[in-house]
């Protein structure tokens, strides 16, 4: 595989500040639990809607708002284009009457809003620029997928805060949210209060956050004229100035009882990917671990220099075996012990870290925090989950959906080796950079990190 050497000079890099705009418009869909189970309680999830609209600079040109109920079944109770004062929403959210219904479809009213609210024909301002937010309640978990809905929401740029009781599935709406974050928690419903001012700190940095980045958000550029806002962080897109465009890769493999009659694929699978790494003292480095209840090294980053090391070195690995899978415990272990410099991670040298690993089952421990950890750590993260794994969590534990691969067994593993491969190539394809003046744009960078 060829490698790409960057050549150019020294590089200045010109970066326009915007002042924050604290009024940015914002059009915010409010989707509420209208199920049966709220009906006690609907007094307090319109109250919240209050206190949050009150702080809201809801005007022609400024902030919009619609209100939705869900329950087995999704209904609007005004438009983003219905009402553009203050005092007319207030109304409106005053007069609402809950919905009622059972079960919760969750996925079903996020698809419901995505194709009949969020739309022009609605009043959603999505093609001049202006940031969509949804703000989801729930008091339970949903009895629908969530998963494609979810995707298309987060693909065509809405950003979703979600509040949930202790009734709420924690992991489905960390899912449903544009980050864990983004997630918050109350006993019941009469406890909103509690989350409101979390809410509005979210509101107000999301619209800091599109005005930092000047016209070019999520949404497209929208108006002409220069650009200078960077799409991505500085130091991750000049990582390959002046050196090779390489790759730290750590295979986290299923050692445990349950993966017994597939290991062999799994290592076959890994060989394959390892032949199209170009591995060297200056160039891609492996490891590998193995896990089950606790995690094992097979090598380290820097155990070896050479192709050919490492696949003997594949060849020779026994499985492991063990009971449970503690997936978290093994995400925490190759963040503090396998990507670290002291072994060969070069995190430092802004080398790309990738972060492959195979499931065959439920995780017996939390994966949340550790997945959100390997994130914040720049480490981009590929799963591979067999028929008995859970989807959702593999789901959280990838970069993106689009970074998890699901097969029915481990013997499935070679038909989607080209789909993978295609995209490891794609982190060492050449880096466009535009002369100062101009916009910057990573090509590599938006495919692995997007």
């Amino acid at each position: 595989m060829k490698s790409f050497f960057c050549v150019f000079p020294i590089l200045i890099v010109m970066i326009r500040e915007p002042a924050i705009a604290m009024g940015r418009p914002k059009d915010i869909v409010f989707l509420l639990d209208g199920s049966d189970d709220s009906q006690q309680r609907f007094i307090y999830i319109t109250d919240f809607v209050e206190r949050i609209v009150r702080d809201l600079n809801i005007d022609v040109n400024g902030d919009h708002v619609a209100v939705v109920q869900y329950s087995n079944s999704a209904e609007i109770n005004f438009n983003l284009s219905r009402y553009v004062t203050e005092n007319d929403v207030l109304k409106a959210i005053k007069g609402l009457n809950h919905k009622g219904g059972y079960p919760h479809n969750i996925g079903a009213a996020l698809e419901y809003v995505l194709e009949h609210v969020f739309s022009p024909e609605s009043g959603s301002r999505l093609k001049e620029g202006v940031p969509q937010i949804l703000i989801l309640l729930s008091g339970d978990r949903s009895r629908d997928d969530i998963r494609t809905p979810v995707k298309l929401l987060k693909e065509t740029g809405i950003l979703v805060i979600a509040v949930g009781t202790t009734d709420a599935d924690t992991l489905e709406l960390q899912t449903i949210s544009e980050e864990p974050k983004y997630a918050l928690f109350v006993s019941d419903y009469e406890e909103l209060p509690v989350v409101q001012q979390d809410v509005l700190s979210l509101l107000k940095f999301t619209s800091n956050h599109f005005a930092q980045m000047g016209n070019k958000t999520r949404f497209g550029n929208q108006s002409g004229g220069e650009n200078f806002s960077l799409t991505k962080t500085l130091h991750l897109t000049l990582s390959c100035f002046y050196q090779l465009c390489n790759l730290d890769v750590v295979f986290l493999i299923d050692g445990s009882f349950d993966s017994r009659n597939g290991f062999e694929e799994i290592r076959e699978f890994v060989k394959q990917i390892v032949e199209i790494l170009n591995i060297g003292n200056d160039g891609d480095k492996v490891a590998m671990v193995q896990y089950s209840r606790v995690a094992t090294v097979n090598f380290y980053l820097n155990s070896y220099s050479s192709r050919s090391d490492v696949l003997k070195a594949i060849k020779t690995i026994r499985h492991k075996y063990g009971r449970p899978l503690n997936t978290g415990y093994a995400l925490e272990f190759v963040r503090d012990h396998v990507f670290a410099a002291s072994v060969g991670g070069r995190h430092k040298d802004s080398v790309l870290q990738y972060l492959l690993i195979f499931s065959g089952g439920r995780s017996g421990d939390d994966v949340r925090g550790p997945a959100q950890s390997l994130r914040e750590n720049g480490i981009v993260t590929f799963s591979f989950g067999t028929e008995n794994a859970d989807t959702l969590e593999m789901q959280t534990i990838s970069s993106t959906p689009a970074h998890y691969f699901l097969v029915s067994n481990y013997k499935r593993m070679q038909n989607i080796k080209e789909s993978v491969e295609a995209k490891i190539r794609n982190s060492k394809e050449h880096i466009e950079t535009v002369i100062v003046g101009k916009q910057q744009n990573f090509n590599a960078f938006s495919k692995i990190l997007n």
